[in-house]
């Protein structure tokens, strides 16, 4: 088990580090630190470098997860762009402490939201990442841009056209696909495959995000790693159990599942 342990990153809200600290240094949990905006707001820097380096002295790799909750970085209004981007700046203040090797955000595009707004949502949000993408080549990471409410992979592929930097990255969320997309995986693997960078692994029925174990929902896991080892992708991935008893569970079905034999 311990192999496949090594080979993933385990989701972690900030604020729980300190009571799940011994467990994570016991089983040599690899981890995405997830950071809510009401934990930035308060944050003890000198305690942050601290928890820092004992992850560091235990030779465990780190991703991080900014902050999404209303948060809009392809906004068209200005202020609330400028907003956005503040927030999610702080993660990368961050960074030099911890070293992730990559910082998950959300492109946060909703059709539902954005009607007949594709192209100012578009510029918009190439003004974001042009700015944060800097600030990740100074602090050597790479940005993972998530799909949420996505329908179809058109518009995210075109971002990514656009910014076209080998500095930021597609994260492919399981679960997200498996409850909001309209179209195949297929077509999303042939649309943002060569940007795939990262992997988000949790499950659902396809009705709502639930954040089940791998392989405890309707997600074709077993097709999809076959996929992957097809186009030659090599994501760093986190399982995103929202409870220890879940990523317990993600981690025997893995090892039971052999996903991981189709990325060696």
């Amino acid at each position: 088990m311990q192999d496949i342990v090594n080979k993933v990153h385990a989701h972690m809200p900030y604020h729980l580090l300190p009571k799940h600290l011994e467990m994570i240094l016991q089983k040599k949990l690899n981890l995405e630190i997830y950071f809510h905006h009401w934990v930035l707001d308060k944050l003890d820097n000198t305690k942050c470098l601290e928890t820092a380096q004992i992850l560091a002295d235990a030779g465990l790799k780190v991703t991080f997860h900014a902050p999404f909750m209303d948060l809009r970085p392809g906004a068209l209004d200005d202020k609330i762009r400028q907003t956005s981007v503040d927030r999610i700046k702080q993660v990368f203040d961050l960074a030099p402490y911890f070293q992730p090797l990559k910082i998950v955000c959300h492109a946060s595009y909703d059709e539902r939201y954005y009607v007949f707004g594709d192209d100012l949502w578009l510029e918009n949000s190439v003004k974001t990442w042009t700015g944060l993408i800097a600030l990740a080549e100074d602090v050597n990471t790479t940005i993972a841009l998530e799909n949420v409410y996505e329908k179809s992979p058109d518009i995210l592929r075109r971002l990514f056209d656009v910014l076209s930097s080998p500095r930021i990255c597609f994260c492919f969320d399981t679960g997200h696909f498996n409850a909001f997309s309209h179209e195949p995986l297929s077509v999303w693997l042939k649309v943002l495959g060569k940007y795939l960078g990262h992997l988000h692994l949790h499950d659902n029925f396809g009705q709502r995000d639930e954040h089940l174990p791998v392989g405890h929902g309707t997600f074709p896991f077993v097709d999809f790693f076959r996929t992957l080892q097809r186009i030659k992708a090599k994501p760093t991935m986190t399982l995103e159990a929202h409870h220890p008893d879940n990523l317990a569970q993600s981690l025997e079905n893995i090892k039971s599942m052999e996903l991981l034999r189709f990325l060696k």
